[in-house]
């Protein structure tokens, strides 16, 4: 494992060491358990002695990401997609993380990228309700906002979308909306405890380099390019904002959410609330890795062309208030520690 890797995991034991007794012994099924966030999300759990059943299909994820865990007696890795899994064994926790999630991806598998978001979904709220789980986290995305005018930038869990439900990003977007509204009938019908957070642009080792039009993937291929002096590519104008988030404070938040007693049937923004243009992100990289790329603006391709959010920026006053989320990790540092990682390890 990748040193960086390896102190970030060691930052977060001790971050969240108050939480070792409710994850020691408990059962945890992680879908999406090998993609970048669902294998931070088991490392911790690992370390902590819980017990993790692992799904993955392995279609956007990685074995790479979570070979050191197998062959432990408490990780189960399970390689099938999430609507063909089944299981008799009764979880204490759902973490529901499986999704296709990059544009070019949910543009070439449109249906079945509703399907987990949807079917997927209400297969797990079932499994939750017969297994009587003392928490549900299911993991949305700040696309459920659409493209939010500058007057709810920042953005509140208020705020309702302005999302274009007929379009090229409408498999996601709306699926992850339908998802959320199965997690809250199941809470008003079932009381069954889900939590949801909603993602922005995270990123750190393990992000993939490949399928880059998320923001949080572009980052990691703009710092590849910067560390071997080749052109950085920024699409459109490069004045469009998001908010970065390093995995570390995402994946803390994560565990706070699901673990902080009291608030089921809420949802909560998790990120970081620094908003930058793509733009000034590329100039950071190149001056943090001292790179001699020059950085070029290009056409965007057409899967990014339509419905691309101009600005992202999360609200993160209810998690701070709710269950005392505060990241911790500024950009420079989160970028700093990327290029290390992949200066050491390319295939970070």
């Amino acid at each position: 494992m990748n040193h960086i890797i390896e102190e970030d995991l060691k930052e977060l034991n001790h971050n969240l060491s108050d939480l070792s007794d409710k994850i020691e012994g408990k059962k945890f099924l992680v879908t999406g358990g090998a993609g970048f966030l669902g294998s931070w999300f088991c490392d911790v759990l690992d370390s902590f002695g819980a017990d993790i059943t692992c799904v993955d299909n392995i279609s956007s994820g990685s074995k790479r990401n979570v070979e050191h865990l197998m062959g432990k007696d408490n990780f189960h890795f399970i390689n099938s997609g999430l609507l063909e899994f089944e299981s008799d064994e009764k979880f204490d926790y759902i973490v529901h993380m499986a999704s296709i999630a990059t544009p070019p991806l949910y543009m070439k598998y449109p249906i079945e990228t509703l399907d987990i978001n949807i079917n997927g979904t209400r297969k797990l709220l079932e499994k939750a309700r017969a297994d009587n789980v003392k928490g549900f986290l299911f993991m949305s995305t700040s696309e459920v906002y659409g493209n939010p005018p500058d007057d709810q930038i920042p953005t509140k869990e208020t705020f309702h979308g302005v999302v274009n439900s007929f379009g090229p990003r409408c498999m996601y977007d709306e699926g992850k909306r339908a998802a959320e509204a199965y997690c809250y009938s199941y809470y008003h019908t079932h009381k069954t405890p889900i939590r949801i957070t909603r993602t922005f642009n995270v990123y750190g080792p393990r992000l993939d380099v490949e399928g880059t039009s998320h923001y949080g993937r572009a980052l990691i291929k703009f710092v590849y390019q910067a560390i071997h002096g080749t052109p950085i590519t920024i699409y459109g104008d490069g004045k469009q904002t998001r908010s970065f988030c390093y995995v570390t404070d995402q994946i803390e938040g994560l565990f706070r959410l699901l673990l902080t007693p009291g608030i089921d049937g809420e949802v909560f923004n998790v990120g970081n609330n620094r908003e930058i243009t793509i733009l000034e992100l590329a100039e950071t990289i190149v001056k943090i890795t001292k790179s001699k790329s020059t950085i070029s603006l290009e056409s965007q391709p057409n899967y990014n062309l339509k419905d691309d959010p101009r600005r992202r920026c999360p609200d993160t006053s209810k998690a701070n208030r709710m269950f005392g989320y505060s990241p911790r990790v500024d950009l420079e540092t989160g970028l700093k520690r990327v290029a290390e990682c992949m200066r050491k390890n390319e295939a970070i």
